[in-house]
């Protein structure tokens, strides 16, 4: 047996030993260099992170000055000046209307985490301590954090790490609401918040028009918060700067992370709207949570420098019109057979998978797949019975033709191995 290198990789078994073809030494534009000095072509934005493109020079350089100038200011007790325009800025992005407050975080998980602990003070400081339940969606994902852990609708061992999910509910998002008006009504008077992403980032599938008319019908007549966790979705993945752009009225709050820094800090963001946070304000309440890394001057500065970049290259027509491309190379390859459903919206594509006869893809014939893609010049993002495109808004067309044709290959390969 290999001995795997000191470094314990994430979400693969602790044994796993790496060839040098799949450990990656460089990155720049769209694509990964290897440590056998074979490059490819990132079809993920590096796990959604990079959106605008590995290395890109304005967020370096935004980045680089906060080193030297402010290497580092923490947010314990006291503002600094970073932090306040990176929150002025991400709250003009997201329009005034909606959203009031800024809390920084360092990752997704840990923002939901915040963001559990948030809506059930919310109750408790109103004086209504039994609203501590949170609802979340099968098939979701919020991280690995404990709270987010406990939240997250996959089956991710949370059964043998005791991840306490008592006050935990999960509700289907594909029946257009009725199992969450069930819950509710049932469990109404106890529940702080319901959290969804807008497209959920495990299958790419996207919550439908009539789910979120009765999920905000619903919050008028309990009262619950509204939490979207637009990790995955925020920053023009979907067509619009924000998922929830579109919804008829603002969730309570928002949460932002991964293209919030395009990768070049461990940051996430949470945007409080007016109920809760001028009710915060009002009442003098002190919500107790701080991250030691969170709202940093080099966080904070590549914030500003990623909503400047996105301004600049109006990422929201720059994302439209890729979509459109998207769409048809994802047509195409239903059209031929090659995939067998086209889910998610915008940049954020997922491709099901099936076998000849017809039956869903394991996890392990999943990896098989996304590694013979890889084999063939291109990463891809593994979901269940699923493969998933999140190309980078700069992708060009020679590029999509590329992705094509690394996704033909790929399939076409690991069917003939299965076989």
């Amino acid at each position: 047996m290999s001995v795997p290198h000191a470094l314990w990789t994430s979400m693969v078994s602790a044994d796993t030993a790496f060839a040098p073809d799949q450990v990656a030494i460089a990155a720049a534009g769209n694509r990964i260099e290897f440590a056998d000095g074979s490059t490819r072509l990132c079809a993920t934005s590096g796990l959604w992170n990079v959106p605008l493109g590995f290395g890109n020079p304005a967020i370096t350089e935004a980045v680089n000055r906060a080193m030297r100038d402010a290497s580092y200011l923490s947010l314990f007790r006291a503002p600094h000046r970073y932090a306040e325009a990176a929150a002025e800025a991400l709250i003009d992005l997201a329009d005034p209307a909606r959203y009031s407050r800024v809390i920084f975080s360092t990752s997704g998980g840990a923002a939901n985490d915040a963001a559990m602990k948030l809506a059930r003070q919310y109750w408790t400081q109103r004086g209504a301590a039994s609203r501590s339940l949170v609802v979340g969606l099968k098939g979701s994902y919020h991280g690995t954090m404990y709270g987010s852990h406990a939240l997250s609708g996959d089956d991710l061992l949370q059964s043998a790490y005791a991840v306490d999910r008592r006050s935990v509910r999960h509700v289907s998002h594909s029946d257009d609401g009725e199992e969450l008006e069930a819950l509710l009504k049932r469990e109404g008077s106890r529940v702080a918040s319901v959290v969804v992403e807008p497209v959920l980032g495990s299958g790419a599938h996207a919550l439908s028009d009539a789910f979120v008319s009765h999920l905000l019908a619903l919050r008028e007549e309990y009262g619950f918060l509204v939490v979207a966790d637009e990790v995955a979705t925020g920053f023009g993945r979907t067509g619009s700067m924000f998922a929830t752009d579109g919804w008829a009225a603002a969730p309570d709050v928002l949460i932002l992370s991964k293209a919030l820094t395009n990768g070049a800090a461990g940051a996430a963001a949470i945007l409080v709207g007016h109920r809760v946070a001028s009710a915060f304000a009002r009442g003098g309440w002190t919500f107790v949570h701080g991250e030691t890394q969170a709202g940093t001057p080099v966080c904070a500065a590549a914030i500003a420098a990623v909503i400047d970049e996105l301004q600049r290259i109006d990422a929201t027509s720059t994302a439209q019109a890729l979509a459109v491309e998207l769409s048809y190379l994802a047509g195409r390859l239903t059209t031929d057979g090659v995939v067998a459903e086209v889910t998610g919206r915008g940049c954020f594509v997922g491709l099901g998978l099936r076998t000849p006869g017809g039956s869903l893809l394991s996890g392990g014939e999943v990896m098989r797949v996304v590694s013979s893609i890889a084999q063939n010049g291109v990463l891809v993002q593994p979901g269940p019975s699923a493969i998933e495109l999140i190309p980078a808004y700069g992708f060009t067309a020679e590029e999509l033709r590329e992705v094509e044709s690394a996704v033909r290959a790929g399939v076409a390969h690991a069917r003939a191995e299965a076989a």
